[in-house]
């Protein structure tokens, strides 16, 4: 067990860059969806700029550090595989199936805006934009707090990110209609 710290460090170093990827590749979505509605040759330049920010971002950065954080917490749970009888540790697992199901259909987005196919729109992809975050809080208050959490305060406490969420994003999109310069 002496190098437990050293893959439990590496473990949560990959989990960082990983959200990190997570946390900026919908923001590019969203610039991206709006490049898609400007006109040429803007259009053009800022779309290719993004599909070459998204692909580094995603393939260089996003990819393997889910891979190399799911390899480390693997080995982890060999360490020390008393975990998996753990409430606290499976519903863990449980909020990383659905992390990878958003990672997932965060690359077929991407696939799809790297084919210039928009099929969303910027205000949808500001609300997915914080899927991310959702995943980030009940993962690391499972890992931290295990089994001293009350589950229905978690809950309650998710909840209501979410709602402070939907408002913050209302608000934003508010402010930049009433900032932005009207088309006359």
């Amino acid at each position: 067990m002496e190098y437990y710290n050293y893959i439990k460090s590496l473990h949560l170093i990959f989990v960082i860059t990983w959200f990190a990827g997570l946390f900026y590749e919908p923001r590019l979505f969203i610039y991206h969806i709006e490049a898609s509605k400007k006109n040429s040759p803007e259009k053009e330049i800022l779309e290719k700029q993004l599909k070459i920010m998204a692909l580094r971002l995603w393939y260089i950065i996003t990819w393997p550090s889910a891979i190399l954080a799911t390899i480390f917490a693997v080995w982890l749970l060999i360490l020390v595989p008393s975990w998996l009888t753990e409430s606290w540790m499976i519903i863990k697992i449980g909020f990383i199936f659905l992390l990878f199901a958003y990672h997932l259909k965060t690359h077929q987005i991407f696939l799809q805006l790297q084919r210039d196919e928009v099929n969303y729109s910027s205000s949808f992809m500001r609300i997915w934009n914080e899927g991310a975050t959702l995943f980030l809080f009940a993962i690391v208050f499972l890992a931290i707090v295990k089994n001293a959490i009350h589950w229905i305060f978690m809950v309650l406490g998710t909840l209501g990110l979410v709602v402070f969420l939907m408002i913050a994003i209302k608000l934003y999109k508010r402010f930049r209609e009433k900032s932005s310069p009207k088309n006359d």
